[in-house]
């Protein structure tokens, strides 16, 4: 079904990062904006799940040029998923970013770009391009790259190098997969992509074409062994900013991963078994990497590698369960992480640091507080019946299933390495007292009320969403059902870009 309101969530960051130009010097009004502009947004990516929900596969012609000759943008019930959660993600970042990103980073345009990485992400989730994929992603990297480096500190800079070159990288073997893509069909449609791959005789150019895409969203995705980046770099930025970066920006190479494998490239053996090692490797470093940082940031950032390989395994798998275990991992991902590294940058604005040796008596100052922290610590390791737990069961049950022995182990070893490292952090960071070397009057020097509130507001919001995640399971597993029947039977997606089936 053609519905033009499909472009809405894009266009609404749009909106609101040109009129925040406008104003470029008036920070106060930059900020209303942008929690004005994310709110409507996330309004608005409810309204497009509700209508995929409802009526099935949504798709716009850009131009009114008709697939596959021109770009046309796609909605079904992944991509509407992906945009709402990008959305309240967005919306409790903007929150955040009201009062916990300083005045001279405002006025070196932070919030028209976040407004422009949004633009990029949801345009990422929608496009029914590949080429228009790789657009996107340019503008993610372009608008991140921008925010990494905003302030200009030394350890910015240095990480915005690793993230800005391992990214180009990335790029490079994006675009090049694309043009032999493009040589050996004629096409830069999705949907025209499923049906004319099958055509093409030598399947091994296929395959080799398959292992550019793969080292392309291995990067981004931040997988063994092209991970190194991500921990070097997102420990350097404000923590609104590390917050987008660690809840949103490996997800995209997720959803990339998801969307080219199930509709493009089926994973044959030897790539099933090539995204199953990649995967089983990225828990084990990832946490190796989490057990010995004391660096809040830093270990959150081990954190993602880990559990992106739980994502990845799920894919190399590629059975319902597997693929139902994997998209719940990876919505229930995107909330935590984001709000861990918000619940840092409170850590940081409450006592001006994040090593945890130098923290304690968080739980003594603060009860409330932390105690909606730690709801989301323990959603974070899968305390039943929170929202981590939950995606574990169905991928452990087609692990076992499918006899990937080494998955479960490395499940087994990701699962109790962050049960570990979060439970050192509460007792360091909020159990503990406070370290005798530094005075009462610095560590625990109060904030304003009305600044407080808006640091703690979108904590608590993405709290509840988390909350509700693993309280309603069953609703989210009837979700990801209906997704992963989408994904293993692409025929309703081509159909109604192409309107005919595979």
């Amino acid at each position: 079904m053609i519905d033009n309101h499909i472009l809405a969530p894009v266009l609404i960051h749009l909106f609101s990062a040109v009129l925040q130009l406008i104003a470029w010097r008036k920070t106060v009004t930059q900020r209303i904006i942008s929690i004005l502009g994310t709110f409507l947004g996330t309004l608005l990516a409810i309204r497009l799940l509700a209508d995929v929900y409802s009526k099935g596969v949504l798709t716009l012609n850009a131009s009114n040029w008709e697939a596959p000759f021109g770009i046309v943008f796609v909605a079904d019930l992944l991509s509407a998923t992906l945009v709402l959660l990008t959305s309240i993600a967005g919306l409790a970042v903007s929150f955040f970013s009201a009062t916990g990103v300083s005045r001279q980073r405002m006025l070196y345009g932070y919030f028209p770009i976040f407004h422009f990485l949004l633009m990029g992400l949801n345009g990422a989730f929608l496009t029914g391009d590949i080429f228009n994929l790789y657009v996107w992603f340019e503008v993610i990297i372009i608008s991140s790259f921008v925010l990494m480096t905003l302030g200009g500190r030394k350890t910015q800079l240095e990480g915005a190098v690793k993230y800005m070159a391992m990214n180009i990288l990335a790029s490079t073997f994006f675009l090049t997969g694309i043009g032999i893509l493009y040589g050996i069909t004629g096409s830069l449609n999705m949907a025209d992509l499923s049906v004319k791959i099958q055509q093409v005789q030598n399947q091994s150019l296929v395959g080799i074409t398959a292992c550019f895409f793969i080292l392309g969203f291995g990067i981004k995705s931040a997988v063994f062994p092209l991970y190194y980046w991500l921990p070097s770099s997102y420990h350097t930025p404000p923590s609104a900013v590390a917050a987008t970066f660690g809840g949103l920006l490996t997800k995209v190479g997720v959803y990339a991963m998801i969307r080219v494998f199930s509709l493009i490239f089926i994973p044959d053996e030897f790539t099933r078994n090539l995204l199953m090692i990649i995967a089983v490797l990225t828990i084990v470093i990832g946490s190796m990497g989490a057990v010995i940082k004391t660096n809040i940031r830093r270990m959150f950032s081990y954190l993602i590698v880990c559990h992106i390989g739980f994502m990845i395994g799920g894919i190399a798998m590629f059975s319902k369960i597997a693929l139902m275990g994997a998209l719940f991992y990876l919505f229930h991902d995107i909330m935590v992480k984001t709000n861990m590294f918000l619940i840092a940058g409170l850590i940081r604005q409450l006592r001006g640091t994040m090593d945890m040796k130098k923290l304690g008596g968080l739980y003594a100052q603060y009860p409330l507080i932390s105690l909606v922290c730690a709801l989301v610590l323990f959603s974070l390791v899968g305390i039943p019946p929170l929202s981590g737990f939950w995606p574990k069961i169905y991928l452990f049950q087609a692990a076992f299933t499918l006899d990937h022995y080494a998955f479960v182990a490395a499940l087994i070893i990701g699962s109790f390495t962050t049960l570990y490292v979060i439970a050192k952090m509460w007792a360091e960071v909020f159990w503990k007292d406070s370290p005798d070397d530094v005075t009462v009057e610095d560590k625990f020097e109060p904030l304003p009320m009305f600044r407080k509130i808006l640091l703690v507001l979108p904590i608590c919001i993405l709290c509840l969403v988390t909350l509700f995640i693993g309280l309603n399971a069953e609703a989210i597993v009837q979700l990801v059902d209906k997704i992963s029947t989408q994904l293993l039977d692409t025929s309703p997606y081509v159909e109604a870009v192409l309107g005919k089936t595979k």
